[in-house]
């Protein structure tokens, strides 16, 4: 009986096509807004989620003032080689090095100079280390890395090999350009990030960078905790003795501890709101969808209503005549829905293709199979329930009054 139902349906709604192409048309665009934004925020979610791999969750940072709130190279309230050395000594501290960064005047031949970021580190193998983690691990790809001695020579970032990125022509080992009007040698390029702007950072040597900006001062100092330790407690520890080295009173630091993990939930916590806006918004489109649906149901309800009046004197029960449309309205959400997730897919790609010629490699959509399925019975659900007013009323008419109606 239900197969035979099931065909019935189908056949009706074949025999009204523009209406039913108009009805999927509207489930359609509520899905495919959903399902591309959802990926996206899946992609993003999954990026994060391979970053913390990556980087470990052993690392506790500190920053100067409100912490990653503030733009590199814009605060005064800098650590000094003093400040790391106690921060080295506290408990709990395996390792501990410092980074320098402020913006730079950068040139390369005759094209018109930039000003990206110039970072100062440390060559010892144990503190580059540290810092290539902090980094998500990032490789160089062309050449080689700071060493001991590199005074005046300088790694790039991925965007300079790039043309008419950060200058009318890719920049390659050995180059020479100029930061702050002191000549420097290429020496390294380093891997794709997938953000303009850690692709187009400078590094140089600690001694590169006191030669250039003339100051030793650090900007961030990163640490490792001992593997027997507990990041969050290391990270109080080494805030509450900070600040008594600094004579400042709890909750008026002039400085930021933070643990990765804590970094990385406010980053998920920022993007989750994000992503439910967006998603409550594509959700505006399948209420639209839903009643229209509904609408479109009600209208077959009267066209039909002497079918419907003869398919009971025959003998159909009620709960039959209700299936009849709950499976119209089903059918119709169900090949919206997956209509909606082939256009989504199309979508989200285009996107990840446009964020990538932007420089944004690292937004790219994820396509979990529990998204393609939710959405698929999602559309079914709004399809069907949006039909069941209009079935519940179809089933309950009597079939004398049926066959009468005009």
């Amino acid at each position: 009986m239900i197969l035979d139902l099931l065909k019935y349906s189908i056949s009706n709604l074949w025999n009204r096509k523009l209406r039913t192409s108009l009805t999927v048309l509207s489930i359609l665009i509520g899905i495919t807004a959903v399902f591309a934004l959802v990926s996206f925020g899946e992609g993003i979610n999954k990026y994060v989620a391979d970053l913390s791999q990556e980087m470990g969750s052993d690392k506790v940072m500190m920053m100067p003032g409100g912490g990653l709130t503030n733009a590199p190279g814009t605060s005064n309230l800098l650590f000094t080689e003093e400040d790391l050395e106690f921060v080295r000594k506290t408990n709990g501290v395996s390792e501990a090095t410092g980074m320098m960064i402020t913006s730079g005047k950068i040139k390369f031949k005759d094209f018109k100079e930039k000003y990206p970021y110039v970072a100062g580190l440390s060559t010892e193998n144990n503190e580059k280390k540290l810092i290539e983690e902090m980094f998500a691990g990032i490789k160089i790809i062309d050449g080689r890395s700071l060493k001991k001695g590199d005074a005046l020579k300088a790694d790039l970032g991925y965007a300079y090999t790039i043309p008419n990125k950060m200058f009318k022509k890719a920049i390659s080992v050995g180059d020479k350009i100029e930061i702050n009007d002191v000549n420097v040698e290429v020496v390294g390029i380093y891997e794709e990030v997938g953000n303009p702007g850690d692709d187009s950072n400078i590094y140089l040597s600690k001694e590169g960078y006191e030669t250039i900006f003339n100051t030793n001062e650090l900007e961030y100092i990163y640490i490792r905790v001992a593997p027997d330790k507990d990041p969050s407690e290391v990270a109080e520890r080494v805030k509450e003795k900070f600040r008594k080295r600094r004579g400042q009173k709890e909750g008026e630091e002039d400085f930021t501890v933070q643990t990765f993990e804590d970094t990385i939930k406010s980053f998920t916590s920022i993007i989750n709101i994000l992503n439910g806006v967006l998603v409550l918004i594509a959700l505006i489109s399948l209420v639209v969808a839903a009643v229209n649906i509904m609408n479109t149901m009600y209208t077959s309800v009267l066209e039909r209503t002497r079918e419907i009046g003869v398919m009971k004197a025959i003998g159909s029960r009620n709960k039959q005549i209700l299936y009849v449309f709950v499976i119209e309205s089903g059918i119709l959400g169900l090949v919206g829905g997956a209509l909606g997730i082939l256009l989504g897919y199309g979508i989200a790609k285009g996107g990840q293709a446009i964020a990538r010629s932007a420089g944004l490699s690292f937004l790219k959509p994820y396509f979990p199979l529990w998204l393609i399925i939710g959405c698929l019975l999602f559309a079914l659900l709004v399809g069907a329930g949006s039909g069941l007013l209009p079935s519940i009323q179809a089933s309950k008419q009597k079939p004398v009054d049926a066959l009468r109606y005009e």
